[in-house]
């Protein structure tokens, strides 16, 4: 495909007879906003193994997935560096949310910021253990910053349950830290795009006087959605119905399509150029205190 879309994914799956593919969460929302008509009549009986990663995918998102394709949808969570997780589809409907427990010849464990070992439960920096070592080209320092004894770490904040499962927060990098506290935009992000105006969805934290940082929703409108001061409101709102307080937008912007990689994962620093382009335009705006 020169270019993804769902309509286009959906017919080249009935005509070829696809098994396997792989897909992130952001093409599972798009496909989940086709018209209720077309998802009914799409053939896709000969998929068995749709694999996904790329970004965290909100439970609402993958559980409807599933209830629409079946139990061929895997999860798995790993770094180029080596190492990582994977979930099945019946293991996933058991433990929501989680991205899988270590494959064989790897290992996980959970660090605090001052490199003492989390409890279950507790988010901290995930770190990884494959049995291989490897080196940053050219760049020692960050070679031994990612390091503690075998295991490493690429930035990943997330925690395991009990039983070893593993679930994911959001980059180190992308945190927001609002009075003190940290919030994880993924989470925002998840519920955003359970709401029908919401074709995609970018959440960054803004400079603010006050509280250091707020909270800010960048919005690709659905099509033929009025993106207004009004629906600014809704979205706000919404988020309040689903999240705590501390969590909520302070400000919604719309834009244009938002920038993201080849392999689906937003890019971030685009992002921000682009809510410094667009946070002038006050129509597209709501700031609420």
């Amino acid at each position: 495909m020169a270019k993804w879309t769902p309509e286009e994914t959906l017919e080249l799956i009935a005509t070829h007879g696809v098994t396997n593919t792989q897909m992130v969460p952001t093409m599972f929302h798009r496909l989940l906003a086709l018209p209720d008509a077309v998802r009914a009549s799409a053939r896709v009986a000969s998929l068995t193994n749709v694999l996904h990663a790329g970004a965290a995918c909100p439970i609402e998102v993958k559980r409807r997935m599933l209830e629409w394709w079946g139990p061929v949808i895997y999860e798995y969570y790993g770094a180029t560096e080596g190492g990582g997780t994977i979930v099945t589809p019946h293991e996933w409907l058991e433990h929501p949310g989680t991205v899988g427990r270590p494959w064989p010849g790897s290992a996980i464990t959970i660090v605090r910021e001052d490199g003492t070992d989390a409890s279950n439960g507790e988010p901290g920096l995930i770190h990884i253990k494959d049995g291989r070592r490897f080196d940053y080209h050219q760049d020692p320092e960050k070679t031994a910053a990612s390091r503690r004894g075998d295991f490493f770490t690429v930035g990943d904040i997330g925690y395991l349950d009990d039983d070893g499962w593993l679930y994911l927060c959001d980059r180190r990098t992308d945190l927001i830290l609002s009075g003190g506290v940290n919030i994880y935009p993924a989470e925002i992000e998840g519920i955003l795009l359970t709401h029908p105006a919401v074709r995609d969805v970018a959440v960054i934290g803004v400079p603010d006087a006050e509280w250091g940082q707020q909270v800010c929703a960048i919005i690709e409108p659905a099509a033929s959605v009025v993106a207004d001061a009004g629906l600014a409101e809704e979205l706000i709102a919404f988020c309040h119905t689903n999240l705590a307080s501390y969590k909520c937008p302070r400000k919604v912007v719309f834009g244009p399509d938002l920038p993201r990689t080849d392999t689906g994962k937003l890019s971030r620093a685009e992002v921000r150029e682009l809510y410094a382009s667009q946070s002038s335009q006050t129509p597209s705006i709501n700031d609420r205190r």
